[in-house]
Protein backbone atom coordinates (compact mmCIF):
# COMPACT_ATOMS: atom_id res chain seq x y z
CA UNK A 1 0.00 0.00 0.00
CA UNK A 2 1.66 3.30 -0.71
CA UNK A 3 1.27 6.08 1.52
CA UNK A 4 1.99 9.51 1.55
CA UNK A 5 2.93 11.60 4.40
CA UNK A 6 2.18 15.20 4.85
CA UNK A 7 3.00 17.88 7.51
CA UNK A 8 -0.58 19.76 9.10
CA UNK A 9 0.62 23.30 9.10
CA UNK A 10 -0.67 23.54 12.85
CA UNK A 11 1.78 21.69 14.32
CA UNK A 12 4.71 20.44 11.79
CA UNK A 13 7.44 19.41 14.16
CA UNK A 14 5.12 16.79 15.78
CA UNK A 15 2.33 15.99 13.81
CA UNK A 16 2.64 13.41 10.85
CA UNK A 17 -1.00 13.05 8.27
CA UNK A 18 -0.66 9.71 6.31
CA UNK A 19 -3.45 9.50 3.73
CA UNK A 20 -3.76 5.92 2.89
CA UNK A 21 -4.41 3.89 -0.57
CA UNK A 22 -6.62 1.16 -0.35
CA UNK A 23 -5.73 -1.96 -2.10
CA UNK A 24 -7.32 -3.54 -4.74
CA UNK A 25 -9.16 -6.28 -3.63
CA UNK A 26 -11.90 -6.11 -6.85
CA UNK A 27 -9.62 -7.95 -10.17
CA UNK A 28 -11.03 -8.86 -13.74
CA UNK A 29 -13.27 -12.16 -12.49
CA UNK A 30 -12.03 -15.13 -15.25
CA UNK A 31 -14.47 -16.93 -17.69
CA UNK A 32 -15.43 -20.11 -17.85
CA UNK A 33 -14.00 -22.88 -20.20
CA UNK A 34 -17.29 -23.33 -21.37
CA UNK A 35 -18.28 -20.14 -21.89
CA UNK A 36 -15.10 -18.79 -23.75
CA UNK A 37 -15.90 -21.60 -26.32
CA UNK A 38 -19.51 -20.78 -26.50
CA UNK A 39 -18.42 -16.89 -27.23
CA UNK A 40 -16.15 -18.23 -29.87
CA UNK A 41 -18.61 -20.10 -31.41
CA UNK A 42 -20.58 -17.33 -31.73
CA UNK A 43 -18.22 -14.88 -32.74
CA UNK A 44 -17.06 -17.77 -35.74
CA UNK A 45 -20.95 -17.70 -36.61
CA UNK A 46 -21.27 -14.00 -36.94
CA UNK A 47 -18.03 -13.19 -38.92
CA UNK A 48 -19.16 -16.13 -41.26
CA UNK A 49 -22.73 -14.66 -41.44
CA UNK A 50 -20.68 -11.13 -41.91
CA UNK A 51 -18.62 -12.27 -44.86
CA UNK A 52 -21.44 -14.42 -47.03
CA UNK A 53 -24.29 -12.11 -46.20
CA UNK A 54 -22.95 -9.23 -46.87
CA UNK A 55 -21.25 -9.68 -49.89
CA UNK A 56 -24.56 -9.93 -51.52
CA UNK A 57 -24.94 -6.55 -50.55
CA UNK A 58 -21.60 -4.86 -51.30
CA UNK A 59 -18.21 -5.78 -52.82
CA UNK A 60 -16.04 -8.01 -51.18
CA UNK A 61 -13.14 -5.90 -51.06
CA UNK A 62 -15.29 -2.94 -49.71
CA UNK A 63 -16.06 -5.45 -47.01
CA UNK A 64 -12.71 -6.70 -46.24
CA UNK A 65 -11.80 -2.90 -46.36
CA UNK A 66 -14.07 -2.02 -43.51
CA UNK A 67 -13.54 -5.16 -41.63
CA UNK A 68 -9.74 -4.07 -41.40
CA UNK A 69 -10.25 -0.40 -40.37
CA UNK A 70 -12.72 -1.76 -37.68
CA UNK A 71 -10.16 -4.13 -36.20
CA UNK A 72 -7.64 -2.22 -36.93
CA UNK A 73 -9.43 0.84 -34.91
CA UNK A 74 -10.37 -1.72 -32.08
CA UNK A 75 -6.85 -3.22 -31.89
CA UNK A 76 -5.55 0.27 -30.89
CA UNK A 77 -8.05 0.78 -28.50
CA UNK A 78 -7.24 -2.62 -26.77
CA UNK A 79 -3.84 -1.42 -26.71
CA UNK A 80 -4.66 0.49 -23.65
CA UNK A 81 -4.87 -2.03 -21.33
CA UNK A 82 -0.90 -2.95 -21.41
CA UNK A 83 1.97 -1.55 -18.73
CA UNK A 84 2.69 1.82 -21.00
CA UNK A 85 -0.80 2.19 -21.73
CA UNK A 86 -1.46 2.99 -18.00
CA UNK A 87 1.14 4.82 -17.79
CA UNK A 88 0.70 7.18 -20.18
CA UNK A 89 -3.08 7.72 -19.06
CA UNK A 90 -1.39 8.37 -16.02
CA UNK A 91 1.35 10.78 -16.30
CA UNK A 92 0.10 12.41 -19.70
CA UNK A 93 -2.45 14.52 -17.45
CA UNK A 94 -3.07 17.90 -16.26
CA UNK A 95 -0.79 19.68 -13.70
CA UNK A 96 -2.12 20.36 -10.58
CA UNK A 97 -4.65 18.75 -8.12
CA UNK A 98 -7.79 20.93 -8.98
CA UNK A 99 -9.49 20.24 -12.08
CA UNK A 100 -9.59 23.42 -14.00
CA UNK A 101 -10.25 25.05 -17.22
CA UNK A 102 -6.43 26.28 -16.58
CA UNK A 103 -5.26 22.94 -16.21
CA UNK A 104 -6.86 21.75 -19.02
CA UNK A 105 -6.12 24.44 -21.71
CA UNK A 106 -2.49 23.64 -20.24
CA UNK A 107 -2.76 19.96 -21.27
CA UNK A 108 -3.53 20.47 -24.39
CA UNK A 109 0.07 21.26 -25.88
CA UNK A 110 0.78 18.14 -24.95
CA UNK A 111 -2.32 16.07 -25.68
CA UNK A 112 -1.00 17.73 -29.60
CA UNK A 113 2.61 16.26 -29.42
CA UNK A 114 1.63 13.07 -27.80
CA UNK A 115 -0.78 12.31 -31.16
CA UNK A 116 1.95 13.70 -33.26
CA UNK A 117 4.28 10.91 -32.25
CA UNK A 118 1.61 8.68 -33.01
CA UNK A 119 1.24 10.15 -36.35
CA UNK A 120 5.43 10.34 -36.72
CA UNK A 121 5.08 6.70 -35.65
CA UNK A 122 2.48 5.32 -38.23
CA UNK A 123 4.32 7.33 -41.01
CA UNK A 124 8.03 5.84 -40.27
CA UNK A 125 6.56 2.14 -39.49
CA UNK A 126 4.25 2.17 -42.73
CA UNK A 127 6.14 3.27 -45.33
CA UNK A 128 9.39 0.80 -44.04
CA UNK A 129 7.15 -2.17 -44.43
CA UNK A 130 5.26 -1.02 -47.43
CA UNK A 131 8.59 -0.77 -48.76
CA UNK A 132 9.53 -4.12 -48.13
CA UNK A 133 6.79 -5.68 -49.57
CA UNK A 134 6.99 -3.85 -52.75
CA UNK A 135 10.68 -4.91 -53.45
CA UNK A 136 10.18 -8.34 -52.30
CA UNK A 137 6.72 -8.73 -54.50
CA UNK A 138 4.49 -9.46 -52.13
CA UNK A 139 1.79 -6.70 -53.57
CA UNK A 140 0.88 -10.32 -56.10
CA UNK A 141 -0.25 -12.24 -53.61
CA UNK A 142 -3.20 -9.97 -51.96
CA UNK A 143 -5.37 -12.67 -52.33
CA UNK A 144 -3.52 -15.41 -51.14
CA UNK A 145 -1.90 -13.54 -48.26
CA UNK A 146 -5.58 -12.05 -47.03
CA UNK A 147 -6.59 -15.80 -46.90
CA UNK A 148 -3.62 -16.84 -44.82
CA UNK A 149 -3.72 -13.91 -42.92
CA UNK A 150 -7.32 -15.21 -41.88
CA UNK A 151 -6.61 -18.50 -41.06
CA UNK A 152 -3.88 -16.32 -38.61
CA UNK A 153 -6.55 -14.49 -37.12
CA UNK A 154 -8.57 -17.11 -36.28
CA UNK A 155 -5.65 -18.85 -34.33
CA UNK A 156 -4.65 -16.23 -32.40
CA UNK A 157 -8.36 -15.65 -31.75
CA UNK A 158 -7.99 -19.12 -30.18
CA UNK A 159 -5.21 -17.79 -28.48
CA UNK A 160 -6.51 -15.20 -26.93
CA UNK A 161 -9.47 -17.62 -25.34
CA UNK A 162 -6.89 -19.42 -24.04
CA UNK A 163 -7.34 -22.85 -25.87
CA UNK A 164 -4.23 -22.23 -28.31
CA UNK A 165 -0.75 -21.06 -27.73
CA UNK A 166 0.57 -19.06 -30.73
CA UNK A 167 3.67 -17.55 -30.44
CA UNK A 168 3.55 -13.95 -29.14
CA UNK A 169 6.87 -12.13 -30.12
CA UNK A 170 7.32 -8.70 -28.31
CA UNK A 171 10.12 -6.48 -26.42
CA UNK A 172 8.87 -6.47 -22.99
CA UNK A 173 10.26 -3.08 -22.24
CA UNK A 174 8.07 0.10 -21.32
CA UNK A 175 8.11 3.97 -22.05
CA UNK A 176 11.28 5.39 -20.64
CA UNK A 177 10.25 6.23 -17.30
CA UNK A 178 13.68 8.31 -16.72
CA UNK A 179 12.30 10.70 -19.28
CA UNK A 180 9.89 12.27 -16.69
CA UNK A 181 12.74 13.82 -14.49
CA UNK A 182 14.95 15.15 -17.36
CA UNK A 183 12.25 16.70 -19.79
CA UNK A 184 9.29 18.90 -19.23
CA UNK A 185 5.57 17.27 -20.03
CA UNK A 186 4.95 18.55 -23.42
CA UNK A 187 8.89 16.88 -24.58
CA UNK A 188 7.32 13.82 -23.09
CA UNK A 189 4.51 13.81 -24.95
CA UNK A 190 6.25 13.79 -27.74
CA UNK A 191 8.82 11.01 -26.33
CA UNK A 192 5.69 8.22 -25.37
CA UNK A 193 3.88 9.06 -28.62
CA UNK A 194 6.79 8.10 -30.80
CA UNK A 195 7.80 5.15 -28.65
CA UNK A 196 3.63 3.88 -28.28
CA UNK A 197 3.10 4.83 -31.95
CA UNK A 198 6.51 2.82 -33.59
CA UNK A 199 4.69 0.11 -31.69
CA UNK A 200 7.36 -2.34 -31.21
CA UNK A 201 9.28 -0.52 -28.97
CA UNK A 202 7.34 -1.85 -25.93
CA UNK A 203 4.81 -4.29 -25.11
CA UNK A 204 2.34 -5.80 -27.78
CA UNK A 205 -0.69 -6.19 -26.04
CA UNK A 206 -2.87 -7.51 -28.97
CA UNK A 207 -2.09 -10.11 -31.64
CA UNK A 208 -4.08 -7.69 -34.04
CA UNK A 209 -0.72 -5.66 -34.34
CA UNK A 210 0.74 -8.17 -35.52
CA UNK A 211 -2.01 -8.69 -38.54
CA UNK A 212 -1.98 -5.11 -39.32
CA UNK A 213 1.71 -5.40 -39.94
CA UNK A 214 1.83 -8.44 -41.93
CA UNK A 215 -0.87 -6.57 -44.14
CA UNK A 216 1.20 -3.06 -44.25
CA UNK A 217 4.23 -5.35 -45.79
CA UNK A 218 1.15 -6.98 -47.75
CA UNK A 219 -0.19 -4.00 -49.61
CA UNK A 220 3.41 -3.46 -50.85
CA UNK A 221 1.77 0.32 -50.81
CA UNK A 222 3.27 3.43 -48.84
CA UNK A 223 0.04 5.10 -48.59
CA UNK A 224 -1.94 2.05 -47.77
CA UNK A 225 0.90 0.71 -45.17
CA UNK A 226 0.46 4.84 -43.15
CA UNK A 227 -2.95 4.70 -43.25
CA UNK A 228 -3.51 1.06 -41.76
CA UNK A 229 -1.15 2.25 -39.20
CA UNK A 230 -2.53 5.77 -38.83
CA UNK A 231 -6.16 3.88 -37.77
CA UNK A 232 -4.35 1.69 -35.79
CA UNK A 233 -2.21 4.78 -33.32
CA UNK A 234 -5.63 6.37 -33.70
CA UNK A 235 -7.14 4.35 -31.17
CA UNK A 236 -4.15 3.76 -29.09
CA UNK A 237 -4.26 7.66 -29.05
CA UNK A 238 -8.20 8.27 -28.23
CA UNK A 239 -8.29 6.82 -24.65
CA UNK A 240 -5.80 9.95 -23.71
CA UNK A 241 -8.93 12.39 -24.48
CA UNK A 242 -10.29 11.09 -20.93
CA UNK A 243 -8.00 13.28 -19.25
CA UNK A 244 -9.76 16.21 -20.70
CA UNK A 245 -12.65 15.45 -18.30
CA UNK A 246 -12.75 15.56 -14.23
CA UNK A 247 -11.64 11.90 -13.75
CA UNK A 248 -9.14 10.78 -11.39
CA UNK A 249 -5.73 8.52 -12.28
CA UNK A 250 -7.01 6.15 -10.10
CA UNK A 251 -10.54 5.68 -11.18
CA UNK A 252 -9.21 5.35 -14.92
CA UNK A 253 -6.52 3.12 -14.25
CA UNK A 254 -9.49 0.96 -11.46
CA UNK A 255 -11.72 1.00 -14.76
CA UNK A 256 -9.66 -0.99 -16.85
CA UNK A 257 -8.39 -3.45 -14.22
CA UNK A 258 -11.66 -4.36 -13.78
CA UNK A 259 -12.17 -5.35 -17.29
CA UNK A 260 -8.90 -6.35 -18.48
CA UNK A 261 -10.63 -10.07 -19.16
CA UNK A 262 -12.98 -8.32 -20.87
CA UNK A 263 -10.92 -6.81 -23.45
CA UNK A 264 -8.68 -9.95 -23.49
CA UNK A 265 -11.95 -11.86 -24.38
CA UNK A 266 -13.26 -8.71 -26.66
CA UNK A 267 -9.85 -9.10 -28.80
CA UNK A 268 -10.43 -12.82 -29.13
CA UNK A 269 -13.85 -12.11 -30.73
CA UNK A 270 -13.01 -9.75 -33.10
CA UNK A 271 -9.95 -11.55 -34.33
CA UNK A 272 -12.30 -15.19 -34.58
CA UNK A 273 -15.05 -13.15 -36.29
CA UNK A 274 -13.21 -10.94 -38.50
CA UNK A 275 -10.39 -13.68 -39.98
CA UNK A 276 -14.31 -16.08 -40.06
CA UNK A 277 -15.66 -13.47 -42.51
CA UNK A 278 -12.42 -13.18 -44.49
CA UNK A 279 -12.47 -16.83 -44.82
CA UNK A 280 -16.08 -17.28 -45.86
CA UNK A 281 -16.24 -14.64 -48.62
CA UNK A 282 -12.93 -15.61 -50.38
CA UNK A 283 -13.38 -19.78 -49.96
CA UNK A 284 -17.07 -20.01 -50.13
Amino acid sequence: MSTYASLSKEAQASAVATEGVPDCVSFAAPQSRSSRAVLMALSAAIGVAVGLGGSHFFPETQIAIWLVAGVALMGGLLSTWSPCGYSSLTLLRPRGHEYSLRSVVGYVPTLVLHGLGYAFGAVVLGGVLAGIGYVVGLDNYVTTGAVVLAVVAVLYGAHQFGFLRVPYPQRRAQVPHDARQRFPIEAIGLLYGVSLGLNYLTYVQTPILYLVTALAVLSGNVTTAIALFAIFNLGRFLPMLINLLPVTDRSVTAWLARRQEAAATFDGALLVGSGAAILAMYLA
